[in-house]
């Protein structure tokens, strides 16, 4: 159990737990910073007009090719 829950989806992407932990700490990091500049924008429609999508965009372009096909639970 201890292994499925902490070092066997780490190790399917060729990482570590704390390198694993690390990467998802700054993915989820930019994801808040894109959440609150779509905040903004709707607050503000000419602030952050690109924000959330260039964001999106991005990340996406990072994670895919680290991904495998696997359940996420």
């Amino acid at each position: 159990m201890f292994a499925r829950l902490f070092v066997d989806h780490p190790a399917s992407v060729g990482e570590t737990y704390f390198q694993h932990m690390g990467e998802s700490l700054k993915i989820g990091g930019r994801l808040l910073l894109a959440a609150l500049g779509c905040v903004v924008h709707a607050f503000v429609p000419g602030w952050c007009k690109t924000t959330g999508s260039t964001a999106i965009l991005t990340l996406h372009k990072e994670v895919m090719p680290r991904r495998f096909d696997q359940p996420t639970f």
